[in-house]
């Protein structure tokens, strides 16, 4: 409880402040490098923070992005930046999605008025664009390994700068943070890991850590007993917890828990770290997700991510939608699904509201599970449920699937276990960016023997493709479907399941095809459609699967056409290889100069608008036509 007061009444001192942090925005202005910011007096930071704040809401609210997550560690950054002579002393933000405040201390506060968008700076640390991100990240739990690296690098060489991993609690539900702890333990260097403990992620967090945290929370003293400890702490800092805590047994020296909005109290705390011994350091930080902003303070996810919106109210400007999203249709053809079957289950990642399994949790709470940020886990978690007969859909972003490959092929594919992988957020995602791309699943899933590979034109084969899934019970399945609105085609009232491995065509032309996998398939009929007036009549069929292929299809298309055109939002060794592979199968003899291959190139393409994206991709329709044209006249 005293933990939580502290918090009240730091929120409130911010509310009384927020008024002369605007008046006094000229204040950012005059901390023109780190150096005038370390010649400030400590008494001087607290105005400090409530500009910064200000400035990261009113960024935030013209670009959209996160925001929650770096309003949260506000005071926190700035004490880092402070007392650290950064960049030399390395800070490696886990995730980084908070870096918003940091951005704008190290040089980008006006680049940051155009963050996440093109030509703009990252939404993550990025170290291609200022020495004071040492290392990239975006993906969890990566920032503890990462530091160590960065702190044997250091010793090898004999240096003696400070490197500092930033974590939040959400992360460390991720196996690879204690990973990385169990090393640093016993490797026994100097490395300070700082715990920024908000209670919260992008949903409210799961697993058992949170008790663990909880109980620590609450032997957090108050603001003038945790004063008199680190003053009577000349040589080291006091711990709060009565007993050795995991962290102490995993070989690191644990201190706090410390109030991480109290400015004085981080700089004091942070001092002391630094003039610590060589040895690893967890300082436990208790901070408030969305700090300072009412809105996001009062929202259930702390504005983690938001559109653009009105300071004042908080609102979003949120477009009107003129078709529901493929998450929401996933989602309510898994409720479906359930209704009808009660061995389905549902399995996230920390991602209930991403994946639309907020809503499934919300109608059958006892068949929905969080696993936290743990991948791997919830994907050998779905293979015991399969074991047992029930019929598990482990609802994972194509990008953060990429961290369970290993579980995918050991642990389910070997041994032929039914679990549906439906991969949100497959090809281009817009402001996310490279790290959130889901590029490569048709490639890493494609290798692997018994996998069945599907992909939806639109959210009416997306429903049906679920219904599908359900009925798949000698082995893996997967599908990928993308990020934002769908087209507005109606869905069947009744759903049922597709024949495996079996394409459409759904127009027919003899000059060239375009066999589509996914939902680049709406451009494929667009350009059709521009190559009909120019007297060119196209083929445009839909694979539906990639594994197994539908090989008549395949024979079909080359056999009766000049040119055959694969059209996959995927990376290199995707669609196009299952095409080739088939053509191999077949024995079909083709003319190389009759086929072209339409994929991600063998670049990473940086956040833009999702459509800006895929027309620098080479995917859009008139990118097609235009492909299509040039080999015709080849």
């Amino acid at each position: 409880m005293n933990m939580h007061r502290t918090l009240e009444r730091s929120t409130k001192n911010k509310t009384k402040q927020k008024a002369k942090a605007r008046r006094d925005a000229s204040l950012l202005d005059s901390i023109e490098s780190l150096d005038a910011l370390r010649a400030l007096d400590v008494d001087a930071l607290p105005a400090v923070a409530d500009a910064l704040r200000d400035d990261v809401i009113d960024i935030v609210s013209e670009t959209g992005g996160h925001l929650g997550a770096g309003l949260g560690v506000v005071e926190l950054t700035l004490a880092l930046h402070y007392v650290f002579e950064t960049p030399r002393d390395k800070l490696v933000w886990d995730v980084s999605h908070q870096c918003y405040p940091h951005k704008v201390l190290t040089g980008r506060r006006a680049a940051m008025r155009q963050v996440r968008k093109q030509g703009g700076p990252a939404g993550f640390t990025n170290r291609a664009e200022s020495d004071f991100d040492p290392f990239g990240a975006a993906h969890s739990s990566t920032a503890i390994s990462a530091a160590l690296g960065f702190a044997k690098a250091r010793d090898l060489k004999d240096g003696h700068n400070n490197v500092i991993a930033i974590v939040g609690d959400g992360a460390m539900s991720g196996g690879m943070a204690y990973e990385g702890l169990n090393n640093a333990g016993a490797f026994n260097t100097r490395l300070i890991v700082i715990l920024n403990d908000n209670n919260m992620s992008i949903a409210p967090p799961a697993g058992s850590l949170q008790y663990f945290l909880t109980a620590l929370r609450d032997k957090m003293p108050n603001a003038e007993t945790r004063t008199a400890a680190l003053n009577a702490s000349r040589l080291g800092l006091p711990a709060f917890a009565g007993s050795p805590t995991l962290f102490d047994d995993l070989g690191f020296t644990y201190a706090g828990p410390f109030d991480g909005h109290d400015m004085k109290e981080l700089v004091t705390v942070l001092d002391r770290a630094k003039a610590g011994p060589p040895q690893p350091l967890l300082i436990h930080v208790v901070t408030e997700k969305g700090n300072g902003y009412a809105p996001a303070m009062a929202s259930g996810c702390k504005y983690h991510g938001v559109s653009k919106f009105d300071r004042e109210t908080g609102v979003q400007s949120k477009g009107k939608a003129n078709a529901p999203s493929y998450t929401s249709v996933f989602a309510s053809a898994l409720i479906d699904a359930a209704e009808r079957d009660e061995k389905v289950v549902a399995v996230t990642a920390a991602m209930p509201s991403g994946t639309g399994l907020d809503k499934f949790g919300a109608a059958f709470p006892d068949r929905c599970f969080d696993a936290g940020i743990a991948e791997q886990h919830a994907v050998t978690f779905c293979g015991g449920l399969a074991c047992e007969g029930y019929k598990p859909f482990a609802a994972i972003y194509s990008t953060f699937l990429q961290r369970g490959f290993d579980q995918i092929v050991h642990d389910i594919g070997i041994q032929r276990l039914p679990v549906r992988f439906m991969m949100d957020r497959a090809g281009m995602v817009g402001a996310d960016g490279v790290t959130h791309q889901g590029s490569y699943d048709i490639s890493y899933l494609g290798c692997l023997p018994g996998f069945t590979l599907m992909a939806p034109a639109d959210e009416a084969e997306l429903a049906l493709m679920v219904e599908t899934a359900r009925t798949i019970d000698d082995g893996p399945c997967a599908v990928r479907y993308p990020r934002g609105e769908a087209l507005g085609i109606q869905i069947p009232e009744r759903l049922e399941a597709l024949p495996i491995g079996r394409g459409r065509v759904l127009r027919e032309g003899t000059d060239a095809a375009i066999l589509s996998y996914g939902t680049r398939l709406a451009d494929a009929l667009t350009a059709a459609d521009a190559l009909a007036e120019r007297g060119i009549e196209v083929t445009v069929a839909d694979a539906r699967f990639a594994k197994p292929i539908d090989d008549r299809l395949v024979r079909d298309l080359v056999s009766n056409h000049a040119l055959t055109l694969t059209l996959e939002e995927g990376s290199i060794g995707g669609f196009a290889a299952q095409f080739m592979d088939s053509l191999a199968r077949q024995k079909l003899s083709v003319d190389t100069r009759g086929l072209a291959f339409l994929h991600l190139p063998d670049r990473f393409i940086e956040h833009a608008d999702q459509k800006v994206q895929v027309a620098q991709a080479g995917l859009d329709a008139q990118s097609i036509a235009e492909t299509i044209k040039a080999r015709l006249q080849e």
